[in-house]
């Protein structure tokens, strides 16, 4: 049976971490803090044995690290194998904090609102200064944090997902080990009839910062945007979203150079495999995606 829309939800949350952040006391002492819906914890140590993990919470400590897609598709089946797992997966990053007992319920509220919105974000804001950076809006217009609505894309760190969904389109694609998959998670996710939504009358805080500093970030965000397209875009858009891609890069790099040599070079790495089974979505789904914002060549 379904579970009714007034009982407490069953959320499993997951929580990866490597024992380098400070705010991780804070992260889950917020996290059991919540009220309103019944929640299990588990703590992924990716390649370390967790540390200082509170009572109350389940830990599985990984041989090595496997990226953070996989560290997180193992955490989801971990909490699985109990009992069949919970109505939602609460993935949840170790440097956050929500910042109100009733965050994470208000986000199941608005999930159990829309039946075909596959996850829901809140909005991701600095706790210090209330910015909400462009890369946590998950549309491409960034101007407003504050415009609800159904999205084609999401900030993979702090996201509500439900269960079904995403055991149905089989959870992040672990390979691509960090950047990038929540726009392959929510390409499925549409390809399954499904949607998403950005709720951000739902606050939750994260401590603002810029990956794209990290020559490993441009890397490896070239490769998985090449392994996105060649997973799942219909043939056609392939070349053109790869092109479209190149030629914002160019433009976005005009002021910092450097990062143009380990993007090219993540590109060259995309562009000569390794980016799994192809399973194109849909014509229709395309569509879709169109008419909701979200052209699937951008």
């Amino acid at each position: 049976m379904p579970p009714s829309d007034t009982a407490p939800a069953t959320v499993d949350a997951v929580v990866l971490t490597m024992n380098d952040r400070p705010e991780q006391a804070t992260a889950l002492q917020s996290l059991l803090g919540q009220k309103g819906v019944d929640l299990r914890v588990i703590v992924v140590g990716n390649g370390v044995r967790p540390e200082d993990i509170p009572v109350g919470i389940t830990t599985l400590a990984l041989p090595e690290n496997v990226g953070i897609p996989e560290g997180r598709n193992i955490g989801a089946r971990a909490l699985a194998e109990i009992d069949g797992g919970g109505e939602f997966v609460f993935f949840f990053d170790n440097d956050a904090h929500l910042p109100a007992p009733d965050t994470l319920a208000r986000l199941v509220e608005q999930a159990r609102r829309r039946p075909r919105a596959a996850w829901v974000q809140p909005r991701i804001a600095d706790p210090d200064t209330g910015e909400t950076v462009r890369r946590w809006v998950p549309r491409l217009r960034t101007a407003d944090p504050d415009r609800p609505g159904t999205v084609a894309a999401m900030a993979e760190g702090i996201l509500l997902v439900r269960r079904q969904a995403f055991e149905q389109v089989g959870g992040w694609p672990g390979h691509f080990f960090l950047y990038h998959e929540g726009f392959d998670l929510a390409l499925r996710c549409w390809d399954a009839g499904l949607t998403g939504y950005y709720a951000p009358q739902v606050v939750v805080h994260h401590p603002a910062s810029d990956p794209a500093r990290h020559a490993l970030y441009q890397r490896l965000v070239a490769r998985n945007r090449v392994w996105v397209a060649y997973r799942l875009l219909p043939a056609p858009l392939v070349p053109l979203y790869i092109t479209v891609w190149v030629a914002i890069t160019v433009l976005r790099s005009r002021r910092a150079p450097r990062t143009l040599a380990p993007w090219f070079s993540g590109l060259w790495e995309g562009l000569r495999g390794g980016h799994g089974e192809r399973r194109p979505i849909s014509w229709a789904t395309a569509w879709r995606l169109t008419r909701a914002g979200r052209p699937p060549v951008i």
